[in-house]
Formats: C-alpha cells, structure tokens, sequence
C-alpha cells in the first residue's frame, strides 16, 4: 500500500515511520522547507507523570517504550531517560507532592518523594532553597530541533520512504493528492497531519475541527556550564497536569495563588538541557485568538527568576526566544481528535502539548484503525 502523509512535524512523521514499519510506501508531503510549527518549538519532553489517570496515562506509557526503542535505532533523536524532578518550595506543594506519592498509580507513573538533601544529590545542578521534589523517573526528553530530520534520514534507509518538501497540497482525489505546484502524488491512503493548520483544504474536508489553539512563549539559554541531570519543573506546574488533581491542589489554589505574571500568562516552569548544555525554557499558556504577534518580557523575566532560585545561581543568558502555537482537542475524553474526512483520506490532529510525549503511540493507534 503507498501512503500519503501530509504534514512534517513530529505527529506526521512518527505515522511515516510506523506505516514504514508495517512495510507499506509513504510520501511525507510539508508545505513549508522543514517543519516549523509546534514540533520544534517545544521542550522535546516525553512527560508520563503528568498525565490523566486512564488512556491518557497508558498512551503515554506505552509511547515511552516506543521513543525508547526508536531511540535506540536513531541515536541522533538524543533520546535520554532522564527523568524529572518537580522541585516544591512551600508546604502547600509539597503536600501536592506528598498526595501524589501515595496514590495508586505513583509506581505505573515512576513516582517517589525526595527531600531536599535528595534532590540536589540526584541533580547537583540544584543549589536554591527548596524543601524536596517529586521524582518521576518514566520521564525522558529528546532533541526537538532534529528529530524530525533523523527520523527522516533513518525512514530513507528503507528505501521505501520520500520526503517532499515546499509543496501545499490543494486537491484531494479518489488517488491521492495535487500540491501547489499541480503535480499529483498517487497514494491509496492519505493521513493530513498539519497540526494547527486548520485552513485550506483542511476547512474544506473537516469544516471546523473540534480542536482549539494555543499560544507559548518560550526561551533558550547559553550553556548551563554543568549537567543538569533530569528535567525540573516548578510546583506551578502541578496546576496545569490533570495528574495532581485531588485534595492538595484544592487547597494550594486557595492558599497559594499565583502571582499576577504567572497568573495572567497561566504559566509554569519547565527546564529541559539540551544536549549542547543549553536550557529550553517556558512556558505560557494563550487561549484566546487572535494571538498577539509580538512576544512579551514579563514572562521571561518570571521564568529567569524562577529558575534562577531553583538552580542557586543566575541564569545563563538567554539566547533565543520564541512564541509557538499549537492545537488542543477540545474533547478532553480524547488524547487526539481522528477522523475520517473522505473515503480515502483521515485528519489526525489536536494532541496539544502531549504531542512530542504521545506521537508514536498516537502513530501506532492509527496505524491500526487504517489496518496498516
């Protein structure tokens, strides 16, 4: 069977790779030169241990395993299973921390409580003042920059696999598609991956997908100058990941409300190293369009201050900044929104920011509803 796929980003690319795998053809069609949507503007985080309690959890568990084993095959992804630390400074989140250490899940989810002495023996990197941090040890990262092309150049290998860049495709037919440039690409199963590129011949297939979109802000550093051992989150982020919910967070929203900048730009902090000692920070949260085009200084000023008392010392300086968008299914029982569009066609799309975390599975589920 030869498939087509339309899009270039990471959710795109990952359902090349397991069409690939099952021994079918596949052309790889993006509108731009290279992906330059959600898929490398993010943290390149596999993040299991915020995840909701039920499928979310297991597609993400089960997308681990397949970053792992992909990772394994294409070294130059960076896959490392680094883990996370969810450091906590007042008691209010570490009784977050605490609750979420003795749930059910918190072995499936690789959860364990550290008290300060811990966390900085597990991350030297962590000299600031805080009371201990949430390990999840299911939590790994890869590099978001290159993924897409070292997925790429190893799916080539195949001999099986082709990779059209700078067409827009314009016309869905019985089979395949015609790109911007009138030329046909023949195909028996065409899967449009576009991520929050909704208009054109996506509107006219889907009409208006249940999905909505969402702005970040986001930041690199210059080197750290030292490793940082796993990835760190603040206890602010315990508010944005269905994970933590329960009696805790009750009470650390009502006893510990955020200040004005992280409330208003709905933020936390993430710090992920790169494998070039760098740091990707962020990051905000905009839900209302039309997004502004500009990028704003007081969150970057939030998060420098943050991580800055996290890590003991100042934070290198900053060398990229960026605003990203992405899509988010507004059905909150559903990891993505899949449909069938036409007879031959489906639109996979609206993972959110469980993206880079669930793409192989997301891959895989699809995968199998085509019966690849």
């Amino acid at each position: 069977m030869r498939i087509l796929i339309v899009g270039g980003g990471v959710l795109g690319t990952l359902h090349a790779w397991q069409a690939v795998e099952r021994g079918h053809d596949v052309v790889q069609l993006e509108r731009e030169p290279e992906a330059r949507g959600a898929s490398v503007r993010n943290f390149g985080l596999v993040w299991v241990g915020g995840r909701a309690t039920g499928a979310e959890l297991d597609t993400a568990l089960r997308a681990r395993r397949l970053w792992e084993r992909i990772g394994e095959r294409v070294p130059a992804l960076g896959f490392r299973a680094n883990g996370s630390l969810t450091v906590v400074r007042t008691e209010a989140e570490l009784a977050v921390a605490q609750e979420s250490a003795a749930s059910a899940e918190a072995a499936d989810r690789g959860y364990k409580l550290l008290d300060a002495t811990e966390t900085k023996n597990l991350n030297p990197a962590l000299r600031g003042d805080f009371l201990g941090a949430l390990r999840c040890e299911r939590d790994a990262a890869v590099e978001p920059r290159v993924a897409q092309p070292a997925l790429r150049a190893e799916l080539e290998r195949s001999g099986r696999y082709t990779w059209r860049p700078g067409r827009e495709v314009r016309h869905l037919s019985a089979t395949g598609v015609v790109d911007d440039r009138g030329e046909r690409h023949d195909g028996d199963v065409v899967v449009f991956c576009t991520g929050a590129w909704t208009g054109g011949l996506v509107r006219e297939l889907a009409g208006r997908p249940p999905v909505r979109k969402v702005r970040l802000q986001m930041a690199q550093t210059e080197p750290l100058g030292e490793e940082l051992t796993t990835s760190v989150a603040d206890g602010d982020s315990f508010r944005y990941y269905p994970a933590y919910r329960g009696p805790a967070l009750g009470t650390l929203a009502a006893t510990q409300p955020q200040g004005d900048v992280a409330a208003h730009h709905r933020m936390q902090l993430l710090l992920v190293q790169r494998l070039d000692g760098s740091l990707t920070i962020g990051d905000t949260h905009e839900y209302d369009e039309p997004f502004t085009f500009d990028v704003t200084e007081d969150p970057y000023e939030h998060l420098t201050d943050v991580a800055s008392a996290l890590l003991g010392r100042p934070l290198p300086r900053i060398r990229r900044r960026w605003a990203g968008v992405y899509a988010q299914t507004t059905d909150t029982g559903r990891i993505v929104h899949r449909e069938r569009v036409a007879d031959n066609a489906f639109l996979v799309t609206g993972p959110g920011g469980r993206g880079m975390t669930c793409a192989p599975a997301i891959a895989e589920d699809t995968a199998a509803e085509l019966g690849l």
